[in-house]
Order: structure tokens, then C-alpha cells, then sequence
């Protein structure tokens, strides 16, 4: 067969008509997007139009409500107005009769203050000279006194010094006379110190042998209840006697122990002879130590003076001691007292309270914890000894008193909020208040509302506000302007006063 300029489709497998299929879908939807936001655009651009199409039409209604708004305004201030400077002339009048009237008196009272300042000067002028003549009389009697008492502290002197050099000879034959007493004194204590010491010596000796034969006599009572227990107990211990047979024979043996025992304390009591020999040998040598102990002895009584002297300082600083524990003892007195009358004020005043408690309050005295239960748990539970800062234990310590600090909590919330809520109303009277005076002020007309600024008021087509330009002045060919003259009702002006 011949060939022809068209080739022959060639068939498309499943994955590439897959990938077709795909990419004809991803172009679908990308068109569809687009429409989409065009379609977006277009409604935005839309609803900006009808947004700036609405405020416009908003403005000019508004301007033309306010026009409107302006013209029935100004006709009602024109109304006002008129009547206003018709009473404003007549108030005006009344001002300049009562300024004329304040001028002539103010005239008068500068002439009555000349004449009294006057007067006045010329008495200040005699009184300094009665001053000056008084001053100098005074100085006189100040020189004259001054040199009398010069000459009597020197009299005083020489008396005082002479008095005090025959005490101080007095004081140093008294010092002597009195280290002469303490010398006799010294010796005399001495000697009863040596004999009272002996005394005690005879007395402790006494007392040694007396004890010795009441100790004896108290082994012999001994030995004798021994022997009639054991009596009593061979007697009532005859079936144990092969038993005591058999002990029998071992009491033989340590019989002969005993008699071992004998010896050596015979062999003792040689050596006990031998060292009574030395203990007389000692006894001299023991002499020789006394002497030394007495020697002892004197520094011994030499201390026991510096002892003596620091114990009357540890009195005097211990009197010192007392008198400040009884100064705090009664100031902590004082204290407890002031806690005890607070406490019982607590007590009158909770008492008092509790007539103007509510139900509820009476019902529910304690508000529930704020806690949840597993913390309220976990707190009771917790041990006191765990605590390490100061601040936890003396909480624990004050555990008790949880309920009277929920009271005193709700109280004080209650009061917070109370103040809170006054401080707001009367933010909100104040407020009302100056809402209340602008519409007085805007509904009526006193000296106040006509002396302060106020650019709507206009009399005369003239404002009480300050004028920046100075007004023409009036050449002299110009004419006058006519005089125009206000007219208003009685009846009027009565029901716009009352």
C-alpha cells in the first residue's frame, strides 16, 4: 500500500490516558477558580460602590436634617434672644445706679482711712518715745543689779571654797580611822575563822565515832534477825536436806578456801602494820603540807574578799535585774490588760453586730472554703513540722482563729464594695448634678449664666466674648444710629421669671 501525508493514530495506553484525563480535570479547575475570583472582584467592587454611594446620600441627608435643623434653631434663639436684651438693658440700668452709688462710697471711706492713718502715726510716734525712755530706765536697773550680783557670787566663792577644804580634811581623818577599824576588824575575823574551823573539826569527829556505834548496833540486830531466819528456814526446809548435804560438802571446800583466804589476809594485815609506819612517816610530812595550806589558806581568804565584792556587784546588778522584770512585768501587765478590754470590746461589738445579721448570716455564719476539696484535703493533712518559712508556722499556730478571719474577710469585702458603689454614686450625682445646673442654666437667666463666655449670647448684635479687633471709631461728619427701644409685657416677663 501507498503511503499518505496523514499518518495513522497510533492507541494512547491506560496511563496516558490517565494523565490526560488528569490534566484536562487540573484545567478545569483552574478555569473555575478564576471565574470564581473574578466573580469575587466583581462583588467587592460592587458592594464599595454601594458602601461609598450610601455614605455620600448618608451626608447629604444629614446636612440637609442639619439646615433644616439650623432654621428652627435660630428662630427659636432669635425669640430668646430679643426677650433677653430687653432684660438685660433693664439689669444693666440697675448695675450702673448701684456702681454710682459704690464709687460715692468708696470716695467716702478713702477720705475716713486717710484721716484715721494718720491719726494712727502720729500715736505710733509717742509710743516709740515712750518705748525708748522705758529702755533706758531698764538698762540702768539691769547694771545696777548686774554689780550686786557680781559681788555676792564673790563672797558665796570665797565661803565655798573655804567649806570645802575643811571637809576634805574631815574626809581624810575619817578614811583614816576607818582603815585602821578594817585593819582590827580583818584580825578579829581571822581568829574566829581558825576557831570556828576547830570547832567544826571536834564536831565531825564526834559525829564519826557516834555513827560508827550506831552502825554497829544496827549489825548486830542484823545478825541476830540472820540467825533466826535461818532457824526458821533449816525448819521449814527439811525435805531439801540431801540437797544442803550436798552443798554441805562443797562449803567444806571452800572452807578450806577460806582458811587459804585467812592467810593472805593475815600476810595483809603485816603489810597493813608496815604502812602505819609510813603513814606516821607521812603524818610529819603532812605537817609540812598544812603549813603550806595555810599559806594557801591566806591567798584563799584574800580571794574569797574579791569574791565577796563581786558578789554584792552581782546583787546591785541583780537589784537592777528585778527592778527592769518588774517594769516589764507590769508593762506586759498593762498590755494583757489593753488585749483583755480589746478582746472584750470584740465581744460587745460581735454581740451588737449580730442584732443586725440577716437570716441568711445567721443560717450560714462561714462561707464555704474557696479551695477545692482535693487542696482543702492536702491542707488538712498536711504536716506542721513540714513547714520551713516562719510565716507557715505561725499560720498553723493561728489555725484556730480561721473562722473568725473568714468573718472578718466577708466584712471587710462587703465594706470594700460598699465604698466602691458610694465612690460610683456619687461619681454618677455629681454628674446628674452638672447636667441638672447646664439645663437650669440653659432654661434661665442670673448674673452667673450672664457673666460667664458664652458665644450664643448676643445683645444689641453684640457678644460678651473678648473682641481681638478694636471697633472703628466714629468719624465726626457721621451720623448716630437711631436709639431702638425694647418693649416687653409685664405678663410676659412675670411668667418667664416666676
Amino acid at each position: 500500500m501507498s503511503k499518505k501525508g496523514k499518518k495513522a493514530k497510533v492507541p494512547l495506553s491506560d496511563e496516558e490516558q490517565l494523565l490526560l484525563f488528569q490534566q484536562k480535570l487540573l484545567a478545569e479547575e483552574e478555569m473555575a477558580k478564576k471565574k470564581e475570583r473574578l466573580l469575587n472582584q466583581f462583588l467587592k467592587d460592587k458592594l464599595a460602590k454601594e458602601e461609598h454611594n450610601s455614605a455620600l446620600n448618608l451626608n447629604k441627608i444629614n446636612t440637609q436634617w442639619r439646615t433644616v435643623l439650623r432654621e428652627v434653631k435660630t428662630r427659636e434663639l432669635h425669640k430668646d434672644i430679643e426677650i433677653l436684651s430687653q432684660t438685660f438693658e433693664r439689669v444693666v440700668d440697675c448695675k450702673d445706679s448701684v456702681i454710682k452709688s459704690l464709687a460715692k462710697d468708696l470716695s467716702e471711706a478713702e477720705e475716713q482711712y486717710a484721716h484715721a492713718l494718720r491719726s494712727h502715726l502720729h500715736s505710733i510716734d509717742q509710743l516709740l518715745a515712750l518705748q525708748r525712755c522705758r529702755l533706758n530706765l531698764l538698762e540702768e536697773n539691769y547694771n545696777m543689779e548686774l554689780e550686786a550680783l557680781t559681788k555676792e557670787f564673790e563672797t558665796e566663792r570665797k565661803t565655798i571654797i573655804d567649806q570645802h577644804e575643811k571637809e576634805i580634811h574631815y574626809l581624810q581623818d575619817v578614811f583614816m580611822a576607818m582603815e585602821q577599824n578594817y585593819i582590827d576588824s580583818d584580825y578579829e575575823s581571822k581568829l574566829e575563822f581558825q576557831s570556828m574551823w576547830d570547832d567544826l573539826k571536834n564536831k565531825n569527829l564526834e559525829e564519826k565515832h557516834f555513827l560508827r556505834l550506831q552502825l554497829e548496833n544496827i549489825v548486830e540486830d542484823l545478825w541476830r534477825r540472820f540467825q533466826d531466819a535461818l532457824k526458821n528456814y533449816t525448819d521449814a526446809t527439811e525435805d531439801r536436806k540431801i540437797a544442803f548435804e550436798t552443798l554441805k560438802v562443797k562449803d567444806e571446800k571452800s572452807s578450806k578456801e577460806i582458811e587459804v583466804q585467812m592467810k593472805k589476809i593475815q600476810k595483809l594485815q603485816d603489810s597493813i602494820i608496815i604502812l602505819k609506819g609510813k603513814i606516821l612517816v607521812h603524818s610529819r610530812e603532812s605537817e609540812e603540807q598544812n603549813q603550806d595550806i595555810r599559806e594557801d589558806k591566806e591567798l584563799v581568804l584574800v580571794q574569797l574578799r574579791k569574791l565577796k565584792a563581786q558578789r554584792t556587784q552581782a546583787r546591785a546588778i541583780a537589784q537592777e535585774n528585778l527592778v527592769k522584770l518588774t517594769l516589764e512585768s507590769n508593762a506586759t501587765l498593762k498590755a494583757l490588760r489593753e488585749i483583755v478590754d480589746k478582746g472584750e470590746k470584740i465581744l460587745k461589738l460581735s454581740e451588737i453586730c449580730r442584732k443586725f445579721e440577716t437570716e441568711e448570716e445567721k443560717l450560714l455564719p462561714f462561707y464555704s472554703s474557696a479551695l477545692a476539696p482535693t487542696e482543702q484535703e492536702e491542707i488538712e493533712t498536711m504536716d506542721p513540722e513540714e513547714f520551713k518559712e516562719e510565716l507557715g508556722k505561725v499560720i498553723m499556730d493561728y489555725k484556730g482563729m480561721e473562722n473568725f478571719w473568714k468573718r472578718y474577710n466577708k466584712v471587710k469585702l462587703e465594706q470594700l464594695s460598699l465604698r466602691h458603689r458610694r465612690v460610683q454614686l456619687l461619681e454618677i450625682n455629681e454628674k446628674l448634678r452638672e447636667m441638672l445646673r447646664q439645663y437650669l442654666d440653659g432654661i434661665s437667666v442670673s448674673d452667673e449664666v450672664l457673666s460667664q463666655l458664652n458665644p450664643l449670647f448676643i445683645v444689641n448684635h453684640r457678644s460678651n466674648l473678648p473682641q481681638l479687633l478694636p471697633a472703628p471709631t466714629a468719624q465726626p461728619g457721621d451720623k448716630k444710629p437711631p436709639v431702638t427701644y425694647s418693649i416687653i409685657e409685664a405678663a410676659h416677663v412675670g411668667s418667664h421669671t416666676l
